[in-house]
């Protein structure tokens, strides 16, 4: 009798146990879960920059003709800086190297916890760089998303002090930055997925098609844009046009008249787009399309509706 009760009780043991271990394995999983360090806020974009072949040509057309101010408070660094005065953002001139195809070097995103914005990169298994002190007082880390567009991420100060724009500068604030995307679904699931960026807005030339598709910073109105069905072989002059980023302001018409008065006489626009907002197209010495926004739509977007508050004139 007692080797009939044996094997019975040899069974539920095992039994036991294996419930035991996955109860076990469950819970460690929940904690490693729990123990993933939340995303820290991404508030905004912190500065664009851009391979230039004539560093002088590109100073004159950003700081006469955009009329953004020549040195950013505080930088020795050796690229270019110039501050878009009455924000805190800025946009950066780097020489260029050679081959290269995104004239769009870098585009950065502002957060009020950098480490922390590192350690959960890191704890998704991604490759951020180091982080770096620069002579301005900010820090900043280096990563690439899906497509191996470059990305920063910063940590600023506040200015310790205002730096007012002036009379010729164009706008105050950069509102976004496109760049060609190749992948939708695998650049949305380091974005939005990962990230937390918000649907603003999509659209295409065709009201059926997706040829634009935008995005918000999680905590903030800054967007970037995907430039999608862009051919394999575009050449300098159509990524020139791809790889963007805009400034935005209150009157478009009243950019143009200005950027007449500085100098430049040739631009697209301004003309209301197919997301319903009225812009102009400049383009600097390499080619590199500068947009000129304005804030809120004048008409209703084809295709999809905004999702999102739209950015103001003053920075959050």
């Amino acid at each position: 009798m007692q080797r009939h009760l044996e094997r019975p009780l040899r069974s539920n043991c095992a039994a036991t146990l294996i419930s035991l271990c996955l109860i076990f394995e469950s819970a460690a999983i929940a904690l490693a879960s729990n123990q993933q360090p939340p995303r820290p806020r991404i508030t905004g974009i912190d500065h664009v920059s851009l391979y230039v072949s004539d560093v002088k040509s590109s100073q004159h057309f950003y700081s006469d003709v955009f009329g953004l101010t020549t040195t950013c408070p505080q930088n020795t660094g050796a690229d270019p800086c110039f501050l878009v005065a009455g924000s805190n953002q800025r946009v950066l001139l780097k020489q260029e190297p050679a081959h290269t195809q995104n004239w769009l070097a870098e585009v950065a995103f502002a957060t009020d916890d950098l480490a922390g914005m590192r350690n959960f990169f890191l704890a998704h298994g991604l490759h951020p760089t180091a982080i770096h002190d620069a002579s301005d007082g900010s820090r900043s880390f280096q990563i690439r998303d899906p497509e191996g567009n470059p990305l920063a991420f910063v940590q600023r100060s506040p200015l310790k002090v205002e730096y007012g724009p002036a009379s010729k500068q164009i706008s105050t604030r950069l509102i976004h930055a496109g760049f060609v995307v190749k992948d939708r679904a695998a650049e949305n699931r380091f974005y939005v997925d990962l990230l937390g960026f918000r649907l603003y807005w999509y659209g295409g030339f065709k009201d059926d098609g997706v040829d634009w598709y935008e995005l918000q910073v999680p905590d903030g109105p800054d967007w970037i844009e995907y430039m999608l069905n862009i051919p394999a072989n575009a050449d300098h002059k159509e990524l020139g046009v791809q790889n963007h980023f805009s400034f935005g302001v209150k009157n478009v018409h009243d950019a143009a008249a200005q950027l007449r008065t500085n100098g430049l006489k040739a631009f697209d626009g301004p003309e209301v787009g197919r997301d319903g907002k009225d812009s102009l197209d400049a383009y600097d010495p390499d080619s590199t399309r500068v947009e000129v926004m304005e804030f809120t739509p004048k008409e209703k977007p084809c295709c999809h509706a905004y999702t999102a508050e739209h950015p103001k004139a003053t920075a959050p």
